[in-house]
């Protein structure tokens, strides 16, 4: 049997772009469909297929017969599937509740991000985050917090509008306008100066594992979304993926926030 007669249309579809390089979320919009549905059909195609690989996808959407595997090798591949799957679905769950708290919000971010920073914290498995805001010339003010402790929570009050080094992980974020995921906070170099902000980050703090998520509209930097683990627990690649989630999320919030005063400011 070909890969053709074993797939329905929409399978059929669905293989052939993401064995041609699309990504879930491409597919997914392409075809109207929410990413976790695509996860779905690319499970059940795997599995008519007898793959698990895009590249084994490939072959077989090519003509060429399945490879041979033994029992352990298919429980493995289901394994990842669903693992995979479940992944996809927890992604979907976190976008959907950080909108509906957005939307409850009606524009007031000062009770919007306290609920944002609170889902993260705990899908995220971590003990505290800030998010900070971006004025120019490196300088960051850290807008909300949530879990810090007394001490670090009144260094950054003190501090108000502060610049950062080149070498802080807020620095590093600042030029690079990407993901910084640092292990320990403790274990780079920079620790062992005097920076400021990594002392009452570690110090103050407590923090060990931080990552720091740039909150970007368009290509304007707007500010940082932090979250941190007070031992070292590094976060994976999926942890920042739903970090991600809610930095964008967030930069709607504070956007929508700003339109809203204005318009309230125009017809006040």
């Amino acid at each position: 049997m070909s890969a053709q007669s074993d797939l329905s249309p929409r399978e059929l579809q669905i293989a052939t772009s993401y064995a041609g390089g699309a990504t879930y979320h491409t597919i997914a919009e392409q075809l109207c469909l929410a990413p976790s549905t695509v996860r779905t059909h690319l499970a059940t195609i795997y599995r008519k297929l007898e793959v698990s690989s895009k590249l084994e996808l490939l072959a077989r959407l090519n003509g060429n017969a399945p490879r041979p595997r033994d029992q352990t090798e298919i429980n493995a591949v289901i394994s990842e599937l669903a693992l995979s799957l479940e992944e996809a679905i927890s992604r979907e769950k976190a976008l959907s509740e950080v909108l509906r708290i957005i939307s409850s919000a009606q524009g007031d971010v000062d009770s919007v991000m306290p609920s944002i920073l609170k889902y993260a914290l705990e899908l995220c498995d971590a003990e505290f985050g800030i998010l900070f805001e971006y004025r120019q010339n490196n300088r960051f003010r850290a807008r909300f917090t949530l879990g810090i402790a007394d001490a670090f929570q009144n260094w950054l009050d003190e501090q108000g509008a502060f610049p950062v080094s080149p070498a802080t992980g807020l620095g590093r974020m600042e030029a690079a306008r990407d993901v910084i995921n640092i292990i320990d906070v403790r274990s780079e170099e920079i620790y062992r100066t005097d920076d400021p902000l990594r002392h009452a980050t570690a110090v103050l703090g407590g923090a060990r594992s931080f990552v720091a998520i740039p909150m970007l509209a368009a290509d304007r930097l707007v500010g940082a979304f932090t979250i941190y683990r007070q031992t070292v627990r590094p976060f994976s690649d999926e942890t920042t993926r739903l970090a991600q989630i809610f930095a964008a999320q967030s930069v709607i919030a504070v956007e929508n926030a700003r339109m809203i005063s204005a318009l309230r400011d125009q017809t006040g």
